[in-house]
């Protein structure tokens, strides 16, 4: 295997003039995208001495400068983790000393969060501003890209089992854990990623999903591992600016986030053109309602649906041939390609089929674990098959049927108990998206003295639509069992959410519950 910058050098070999990144109006050829990786290289060893190993902190939007210092750190011989603009200055400050960040990327937006969180972190050694006019508080870009003429790109260093990034993700407690991923684990997931989507060089992908999202960042990945074309988009805020993109960039791979599609299949509406070119939708973060389904369907006719799960620790876990979609609309698929999943009790046996149990997962793109944290690292990996193998139990409730297709319940900590009945929500939420005009929902556990939780409906309702609690109540009873069926349901505008777009399930119920709610895993 090679170190995973490589890639980029062969694209720009093969390709040179091919479009690598059209963001912000611009478009970047892969020679262009290479030579700036350079020259981020050697700006790192210039200006902050940066050495082999180092982490380089890229606090910034989805933009052509983000992706240029993500391949000029690995160039560099270093490690990069990408942090969601939207991040407060005591986290920043966090990461930043956790990973003792050598140099911190931002932008001009976000330089007073950026300096009150480096003011704080005693390893930074620079702090570059992209769209700075001038130097107040850090090194402005241009001039941090600016290198002396005997400056030289540093000689190639490092292996494919060194470290390659660090992705931050919270947790149901405490600060935030950084995943580890070598460039092993990165090629092998691109890998069998690219291969069940049958991605190719001349693919266009239009990305909203923010590079500090696993699933956004791969987008980026994967194009540069193919010598394809990322079109890059900071969110999907205004869905009639993006969804007309689809069309005049030509695009055939478009990845979503159930939120997406929730807005997508509201919309009154949409033009047939903008799904003309797309070949390929994918899915992840959270499964599919099967009434999504079907919507895309009609409104993407041309293309194929991958229905997917996975999590950080390990990228992607399984997906879904769209073959089955019709058979199996619930399933989020079988292990992908060089993977191998299966459930266990909580003694850690493994299951037979169609028996509820944490899913573990096995293969090369699995974490080498949370960094500096061996308490954790040691809950979620432990001992596989062989002496030197660790296998990630995941801390999610699946099934796995007779064939070999799984079936997501839930977070173990989000199963709800009422009349003394376990309750996955997910299976609730399904039958509440069904409901025509139901935009969002979610299931939360309120105290009760009888029933321990009494279920209760969250619900944001699509533009224009009316619906009362009664007719929500009878739809679930018409298809649900009886200790299923939520006996509240509130209706609100929004629905809280993680930079992901995932609902925040757990600030849901924690304010069911009538206490704080924890930072959540995204």
């Amino acid at each position: 295997m090679i170190r995973f910058e490589a890639f980029l050098r062969r694209a720009a070999a093969r390709d040179p003039d091919h479009v690598a990144l059209v963001c912000r109006d611009a478009r970047t050829g892969y020679a262009q995208l290479d030579a700036a990786a350079d020259d981020f290289a050697v700006a790192l060893g210039q200006h902050a001495e940066f050495r082999n190993g180092d982490r380089c902190v890229l606090f910034a939007e989805n933009r052509l400068e983000t992706a240029v210092g993500i391949f000029g750190t690995l160039r560099a011989g270093g490690v990069f983790s990408v942090l969601n603009p939207g991040t407060k200055a005591d986290k920043l400050a966090w990461v930043l000393n956790d990973c003792e960040a050598s140099v911190l990327v931002t932008q001009a937006s976000l330089l007073t969060v950026a300096l009150a969180a480096a003011a704080r972190v005693p390893s930074l050694r620079c702090v570059v501003v992209i769209d700075a006019t001038d130097s107040v508080g850090g090194m402005r870009w241009q001039d941090f890209m600016q290198g002396t003429p005997d400056c030289r790109l540093p000689a190639a260093v490092g292996i494919d089992s060194d470290l390659a990034m660090l992705v931050y993700t919270s947790g149901s407690t405490g600060q935030p854990k950084g995943v580890m991923m070598t460039h092993r684990n990165m090629v092998f997931a691109a890998t069998s990623i690219t291969s069940y989507l049958e991605m190719r060089s001349e693919d266009v992908v239009l990305s909203v999903l923010p590079l500090s999202f696993d699933y956004g960042l791969y987008q980026l990945l994967m194009c540069v591992m193919l010598g394809a074309t990322l079109v890059l988009e900071k969110s999907f805020a205004f869905p009639q600016k993006i969804l007309p993109m689809l069309a005049s960039e030509k695009v055939s791979v478009f990845p979503l986030v159930p939120t997406m599609a929730a807005l997508m299949v509201q919309l009154r509406s949409f033009d047939a053109r903008w799904s003309a070119s797309v070949r390929t939708l994918t899915n992840t973060a959270a499964a599919l309602p099967p009434a999504h389904i079907l919507k895309l369907q009609e409104r993407f006719p041309a293309a194929r649906l991958f229905s997917m799960y996975g999590m950080t620790e390990s990228k992607r876990c399984t997906w879904l041939p769209p073959e089955y979609l019709p058979t199996r609309p619930g399933s989020v698929g079988m292990a992908i390609p060089g993977t191998e999943v299966w459930v266990v009790d909580e003694a850690g046996e493994r299951l037979p089929a169609n028996r509820i149990g944490e899913l573990v997962v096995r293969g090369g793109h699995v974490m080498q674990g949370y960094w500096r944290n061996e308490e954790a690292t040691a809950k979620a990996l432990r001992p596989g098959r062989y002496a030197w193998e660790k296998v990630l139990h995941t801390g999610d409730l699946f099934r796995i049927d007779e064939d070999g297709f799984c079936w997501f319940i839930g977070r173990k900590d989000d199963i709800l108990k009422s009349r003394g009945e376990k309750v996955s929500p997910k299976e609730v939420e399904n039958v509440l998206y069904a409901l025509e005009g139901v935009a969002e929902a979610a299931l939360v556990g309120v105290p009760d003295e009888i029933q321990g939780q009494a279920l209760k409906a969250i619900i944001v309702l699509a533009d224009g639509v009316k619906l009362e609690a009664d007719a929500v109540i009878a739809h679930c009873m018409a298809r649900l069992e009886d200790f299923m069926v939520p006996r509240q349901v509130e209706f609100r505008d929004a629905l809280p959410k993680t930079s992901s777009g995932k609902i925040r399930r757990a600030a849901l119920q924690a304010e069911a519950e009538g206490r704080n709610a924890s930072e959540e895993r995204e």
